[in-house]
């Protein structure tokens, strides 16, 4: 149980990594990208291809994330100057490419058979009591702005005149950051590292990786740089107008997202232990989709909120099966069990319609701003 809420930490860093770079494409530039997964595709095998060949392990991180970012420029230079639309399109089509060459070009990726042998982070990393208490502060350091956020919106929201669906949404966010946070907490302080000592490298180096890219973005969408972002968002001809390059802060948001992508794709390979090209299906790019939105587009600390909520929501739905027994036993005509191919159908219709509530009662998500959603502008 507690080696599962180390991989239910380390998971949940990856995609709010991953969902970070999406929210500064998006959320902060108003490009609408249906192929982030891609990103994460070339992070993923220029990573692991490297560091088999004897390249240390940061260094071939840093590989994947500058190819990914390289993706991120040739995709821009190709579709920026069309509309939205056009780049949403193609960048589905790229994500899509990726794929079938990972599992096509076998010379080089080992095609379905995939990548099953590389090095690992800190593979004998055992923890002693300090390395301990290093990671709990992260998870708190991370855990903190957070609920600060939650703080002051709640404080806003209550303020007028609060819903129902306002009450319901603060719980819901405060119980789901709460619960991962004391999950983080758990694992760390009782979790037997000589078991699996590959884990726990892994989550000291996601929690960090998180921590450095949620810090340095709060800085960079706050600078002149991101608000000129939130401008063209905005209206990108009155930042045209103002003498900006409107292209190249696009060609900058699509690159740097994709590099913050490449990076989420190492440590998703890491946390894997192998690489096929099915690990990279499009559901991730609509996973993350869904983090973003549940956040709030546009807000960083919505963003890793969203990733908390979304891989809460996966933890409780992984005992239906229980709960489905205790209910047939007050109700005879719900089933007592069900197949996991119709499980997993099941969890995806829920969420999904969870989405859709939350998109018709609040559409700019937990802690987004109404005044700045841009999808379907």
């Amino acid at each position: 149980m507690v080696s599962y809420l180390v991989s239910l930490v380390i998971f949940t860093a990856i995609y709010a990594i991953f969902s970070l770079g999406l929210n500064l494409q998006w959320g902060f530039t108003g490009l609408i990208n249906f192929g982030h997964v891609a990103f994460m595709t070339v992070g993923a095998y220029a990573t692991v291809l490297p560091s088999n060949g004897g390249v240390p392990l940061v260094l071939a991180a840093l590989i994947g994330g500058g190819l990914a970012a390289f993706l991120g420029l040739l995709i821009g230079f190709s579709t920026l100057r069309l509309r939205e639309d056009y780049l949403a399109i193609v960048t589905i089509g790229v994500s899509e490419v990726i794929r079938l060459i990972a599992l096509n070009e076998e010379w080089l990726t080992r095609g379905a058979f995939g990548i099953q042998r590389f090095p690992l982070p800190l593979e004998n990393f055992r923890p002693t009591l300090f390395s301990r208490y290093v990671m709990i502060g992260i998870l708190t350091a991370i855990a903190i702005p957070a609920f600060w956020q939650l703080w002051k919106w709640a404080k806003r929201r209550l303020q007028k005149v609060g819903t129902l669906l306002d009450a319901g949404l603060i719980l819901t966010a405060v119980c789901a950051a709460l619960t991962l946070w004391l999950y983080g907490v758990c694992a760390i302080a009782l979790y037997n590292f000589s078991d699996n000592p590959s884990r726990n490298g892994l989550m000291l180096v996601s929690l960090i990786v998180l921590a450095l890219v949620f810090w340095r973005l709060e800085w960079l969408v706050q600078s002149p740089w991101g608000r000129i972002l939130k401008a063209i968002r905005e209206d990108e001809e009155v930042a045209k107008a103002l003498g900006k390059n409107v292209f190249w802060y696009k060609l900058q948001s699509l690159m740097l997202g994709g590099f913050i992508a490449g990076i989420a794709g190492a440590l998703f390979a890491w946390q894997l232990s192998t690489v096929y090209p099915d690990n990279f299906l499009p559901l991730l790019t609509f996973n993350a989709w869904t983090i973003v939105v549940l956040g709030g587009a546009g807000n960083n600390v919505g963003t890793i909120l969203g990733s908390v909520i979304f891989w809460a929501y996966l933890t409780i739905t992984r005992y239906l099966p229980d709960l489905l027994k205790v209910i047939h036993g007050v109700i005879p005509v719900v089933p007592p069990t069900v197949d996991d191919a119709r499980l997993g159908a099941f969890r995806i219709m829920l969420i999904g319609l969870i989405l859709i509530v939350l998109m018709m009662a609040r559409p700019q998500g937990i802690l987004g701003k109404k005044e700045e959603l841009t999808l379907g502008r």
